[in-house]
């Protein structure tokens, strides 16, 4: 008999206004260069539920599949379908709506925006220690560490593009750079970049390649699938220590955040260059910002588990 994971509400999950929240601010972090909404959701301590709504849901599409459609029927029945259709709404709404306000930032600003990303990336690291269960061990920490140093050198590998890749070749690119939307630390976009698939992605969209897009999508929902499977278990079994590997994967990341990198793409760009000197000023007083603004997108997220908890219905335990 075991307790299935994917059904249980946490004890961390916010009510629906900040669920709402972290939504809007989720996806504004996709649409950043180097940002990650995974990170987003383990500030708002929605992490868990979101990787256990994602599971439940492949086990759903996994048992239709098999044509299976009561036991299909009987896992969408158990979604915490509140939680997910408030996270897409404000995941939307954010990304039609902020779209166009952070490509002009990037564009003109890009220094000051660097070091707000890396301010909110490192302000995050911080505060999601707070989702730990208990203190690391020696272990743990290694691990942490470890990967901060690997993801750091990783990223650091200069992108080539692939020429004219073939369809199965989108569908793979997508099932891997689907699962950077759901780590904290590293966005699809960078994962696309560094397969050197991110502009034939972009071409295929421009041209309404309908074949390529449709092999994307399967691709991405294939991914999406599997790994929120397979993390939602770890999650589940070894929670501090996942955690831990997750945290040291956003520490590294900072390195496409440097505020003065090597080329013209901005940030985003893993090459790291010298500090310009009358940069400094303003690079430290928007890192400061970024870390006071993930303080308080924080304590909006803690701020509603009172008054709006009741908003997300407690979904029951299943055993098997």
């Amino acid at each position: 008999m075991s307790t299935s994971h994917a059904t249980a509400t946490p004890e961390r999950t916010r009510g629906l206004v900040g669920v709402l929240a972290g939504g809007v601010f989720m996806g504004a972090a996709e649409i950043v260069p180097g940002v990650s909404g995974g990170t987003i959701a383990l500030v708002f301590g929605i992490y868990d539920h979101l990787i256990a709504t994602l599971s439940e849901g492949a086990s759903a599409l996994g048992a239709a599949l098999r044509g299976d459609v009561r036991g299909a029927l009987a896992r969408l029945r158990r979604l915490d379908w509140a939680f997910a259709v408030v996270l897409v709404v404000g995941m939307g709404a954010a990304i039609v709506t902020l779209s166009g306000v952070l490509e002009h930032l990037l564009a003109t600003r890009p220094v000051a925006m660097s070091a707000l990303f890396a301010g909110l990336v490192g302000g995050s690291v911080v505060l999601a220690r707070g989702e730990l269960h208990g203190l690391l061990g020696s272990v743990d920490r290694t691990a942490a560490v470890g990967v901060a140093i690997a993801t750091f050198l990783v990223l650091g590998i200069t992108p080539g593009r692939v020429v004219d890749p073939s369809v199965p070749l989108f569908f793979g690119a997508a099932a891997i750079a689907i699962c950077a939307m759901i780590l904290p630390g590293i966005s699809g976009s960078f994962i696309l970049l560094l397969l050197g698939m991110y502009e034939p992605v972009l071409a295929a969209v421009t041209d309404r390649d309908l074949v390529v897009l449709a092999a994307f999508a399967a691709g991405a929902a294939t991914g999406l699938a599997l790994f929120s499977t397979w993390l939602d278990a770890l999650l589940a079994r070894h929670h501090d220590r996942t955690l831990a590997i997750l945290l040291g994967m956003m520490a590294g990341s900072l390195r496409v955040l440097w505020p003065w990198p090597v080329g013209a793409d901005g940030v985003g760009e893993a090459a790291l260059g010298a500090p310009v000197a009358a940069d400094v000023p303003v690079a430290i007083a928007a890192a400061v910002v970024g870390v006071l603004l993930v303080v308080g997108i924080a304590w909006i997220g803690r701020a509603t588990l009172d008054d709006t908890s009741d908003g997300l219905h407690d979904h029951e335990t299943v055993t098997t």
